[in-house]
């Protein structure tokens, strides 16, 4: 049975996208670690995910090449864009439980992600989630920079007409979690694939480890002094 609606002190939440709405980061760190490997930076799918998780794009290719201590090469990024996008495409699930969290929702709900509109169309768009979400996606191209600055939570706060401390965040990276602490937002820590203790530091100021369990969350933590 659906919990009841979530009701103020929030009047939006904002979820990351990879790892929270869609179960990709998997995928993604597979298919980031074998083009690394293909150019003599030898990862597992694991030390790439600990690596550069919430991380933006520009910010992962800059890191791998300073451990390569030589910058990728040219086409790199478009080639990692095309063989993400194939393999999300192919493999991308809803993260398990948040159609149901997001049904016992009664407030509405933004996507704010590192990655662009692009993908997040091709990810939510394969899980069954883009239309909870239409015309609320903010993405990395939207602001002039990357989590963790508090850019992008701060753009969709002030675009959707909502005080940072009436947003709750949920975020499941310590770079996210940094972000929407910088953006004066409550953040909740999803720690399906990362551990608490890392959330924990980056500031959540709650972590949980299955989506059943947000609702109550939402309900029973107040959100920040403005």
């Amino acid at each position: 049975m659906a919990d009841a609606g979530v009701p103020a002190p929030f009047a939006l939440v904002i979820f990351d996208c990879d790892g929270v709405l869609v179960d990709s980061e998997t995928i993604i760190n597979r298919v980031f670690a074998r083009m690394l490997g293909e150019h003599g930076l030898a990862l597992t799918p694991q030390e790439t995910a600990e690596l550069f998780t919430g991380k933006a794009n520009a910010e992962c290719l800059a890191l791998a090449g300073a451990m390569l201590g030589r910058p990728l090469p040219a086409g790199f990024a478009a080639d990692y864009d095309e063989r993400a996008r194939a393999a999300l495409a192919a493999e991308v699930r809803a993260m398990p439980g948040i159609a149901e969290a997001l049904d016992a929702l009664d407030v509405p709900c933004a996507v704010a992600s590192n990655g662009g509109h692009a993908k997040m169309r091709v990810t939510l768009g394969r899980a069954g989630l883009l239309h909870r979400f239409e015309g609320r996606l903010f993405g990395v191209e939207d602001v002039p920079r990357p989590k963790p600055a508090p850019d992008l939570y701060l753009h969709a706060a002030r675009t959707l007409g909502v005080p940072p401390a009436a947003c709750a965040v949920v975020e499941d990276s310590p770079t996210g979690v940094a972000a929407g602490v910088a953006a004066g937002m409550t953040v909740f820590g999803f720690a399906a694939h990362t551990p608490r203790a890392r959330l924990r530091e980056a500031g959540a100021h709650a972590v949980f480890d299955a989506m059943a369990g947000l609702p109550a969350l939402l309900r029973a933590a107040p959100a920040r002094p403005g």
